[in-house]
């Protein structure tokens, strides 16, 4: 079984992850692999270059993900061409390691992907936008103006709740959305 879990930043997609792990699944975090597909040297990272320029590089030929994604959410076309360029190098690191009787996909971009189509079940977080820039600012220790430009380059809530068959908000505490989280697991787990 292969449940997809998204939302947009900041709405707390880590803490249902690490819950699900705790319960046995095997957990493929697609952040952790957008990292390794823009590894030093790596095509993933060659292919940012060619589209944003070498100037997304530091001066050690890492990439500068501040001055990235400065670019690339400066605009939603530019948001678009980023996934179009680094989703093929996710998903082919996500399928090697999508193995195991119960695992769950951690995917900001499920959708977009293509990854939802692999998933029997499909769950969004959702959070209130003041909410999720509170903790991208404390989580990534960015500005308001640089967490917020991270914020309007994703999809609205509407367009979570056309796709997933689940919706959890977490707008609440920590424990109250991990409680309505382990429900809904235990609910597709039983069913499935």
């Amino acid at each position: 079984m292969i449940i997809g879990l998204t939302g947009p930043t900041g709405s707390g997609k880590s803490s249902a992850s690490a819950k699900a792990h705790n319960l046995g699944f095997t957990v493929v975090d697609c952040d952790k692999l957008a990292r390794v597909a823009v590894e030093k040297g790596s095509e993933g990272l060659n292919a940012l270059v060619m589209s944003f320029g070498d100037d997304i590089l530091n001066g050690d030929k890492t990439l500068n993900r501040k001055m990235l994604a400065r670019k690339a959410f400066s605009t939603p076309e530019k948001t678009e061409l980023l996934n179009r360029i680094l989703l093929p190098y996710i998903v082919k690191l996500v399928l090697e390691q999508a193995v195991g009787d119960r695992v769950l996909l951690d995917a900001p971009t499920l959708f977009e992907s293509g990854l939802g189509s692999m998933c029997d079940v499909t769950i969004a977080v959702l959070s209130d936008t003041k909410i999720r820039l509170e903790r991208i600012i404390k989580r990534d220790s960015l500005d308001k103006e640089s967490a917020l430009l991270r914020i309007n380059a994703g999809k609205a809530d509407k367009y979570y709740k056309e796709n997933a068959d689940y919706i959890i908000y977490n707008n609440d505490t920590t424990e109250k959305f991990l409680d309505e989280f382990v429900k809904i697991i235990h609910r597709i787990t039983v069913n499935n």
